[in-house]
């Protein structure tokens, strides 16, 4: 273990300073939080021969984040993932957001979301970082002016926590993720680790990767990784759904997926989300250049974020995303590495 210092200087964002805070647990684990985006820019994890595993996709310097960067780390937001065609009733209300993805949906809270900002740093300690970002009304949008903050904290061992409280003074949607792209052993391509879901059903979608509408079951298709198996196995599959998430997390966290890497270490996500998004990587740029000058490519990471459902503001059976100007915001997930 090293010395833990408090926020440095990182970049400049539009002419403001850009801050990394640095985190550590007991066991060594190590991660580096940047106050734009509350991006996990760098996140090692020691091994039982006392070495560090870097598990998470990122870039040596600033500059590649808001021009480059495919959300590498970053908590996303307001509304996580897709919203078909930015646009949304709310209590009879229509609202018309501003639109990424080519002009077609709302993705990630829009061209300019949470994960485009800079945050305040509020409160560091040794093993824990605090953000806080406000957002006014109307941004990308968006009805209500929000306030948000996001806490990452080290617990027991090498489990990294992120708990998230948002409020709003109207009526509003909201729904955010974590969205770091994970490696657990420095290999070119993902697909030979190992993954379980916790989920008997997903979420279909169109071409344009909205949902159907339809909860299906997972047995018999390509989205059954209720067992333990191989990303690859199914070699024409690609992956960018939303699965059901089993059991009732509002009074605490479900275990929500397992991954496992050939070195044995393995990274359990545990959430209160009802659904969670797994992202294979297939669209990374060959040409980017991340940590350590290591060139990424397609597949060189994977993503599961745990989230509301996309789309969730126009499918009124879907569980709720509705947050009103008396309540609270709240998520909490764990990310709990362990050696198998």
């Amino acid at each position: 273990m090293h010395a833990v210092l408090g926020p440095q200087p990182f970049g400049t964002f539009s002419g403001e300073p850009v801050f990394q805070a640095t985190i550590q647990s007991a066991s060594g684990a190590t991660a580096h939080i940047l106050s734009w985006g509350a991006v996990i820019r760098d996140l090692q994890i020691p091994l039982t021969d006392g070495t560090l595993q870097r598990v998470v996709l990122g870039f040596d310097q600033f500059d590649p984040y808001p021009h480059q960067s495919p959300y590498f780390g970053a908590l996303v937001g307001r509304y996580a993932n897709r919203i078909a065609h930015g646009r949304f009733t709310l209590d009879g209300k229509d609202y018309v957001l501003d639109r990424n993805e080519g002009g077609k949906q709302t993705l990630h809270g829009g061209p300019n979301g949470t994960s485009q900002r800079l945050w305040q740093i509020t409160d560091w300690s040794t093993s824990s970082v605090t953000l806080e970002l406000q957002l006014p009304d109307g941004d990308q949008g968006f009805p209500g002016a929000m306030n948000v903050r996001c806490t990452y904290s080290f617990s027991t061992g090498s489990t990294l926590r992120m708990d998230i409280e948002a409020t709003s003074d109207a009526l509003t949607v909201a729904s955010f993720a974590q969205h770091s792209y994970f490696n657990l052993d420095g290999s070119d391509d993902i697909r030979g680790h190992e993954l379980q879901i916790f989920a008997d059903s997903y979420t279909p979608v169109s071409d344009d990767l909205i949902p159907t509408g339809e909860i299906l079951p997972v047995d018999q298709t390509p989205f059954d990784f209720r067992q333990t198996r191989l990303i690859g196995a199914h070699s024409s599959s690609t992956y960018d759904h939303n699965w059901v998430l089993n059991g009732d997390g509002k009074n605490g966290v479900r275990h929500a997926a397992s991954l496992t890497a050939q070195n044995g270490l393995q990274m359990q996500v545990h959430t209160i989300e009802p659904g969670l998004q797994f992202y294979d990587g297939r669209m990374i740029d060959p040409s980017l250049i991340g940590l350590d000058g290591k060139r990424y490519g397609p597949h060189a990471g994977l993503c599961l974020e745990a989230q509301r459902f996309p789309d969730s503001p126009n499918q009124p059976h879907f569980p709720s995303a509705v947050l009103r100007p008396d309540g609270t915001y709240r998520q909490h997930t764990e990310f709990r590495f362990v050696h198998r």
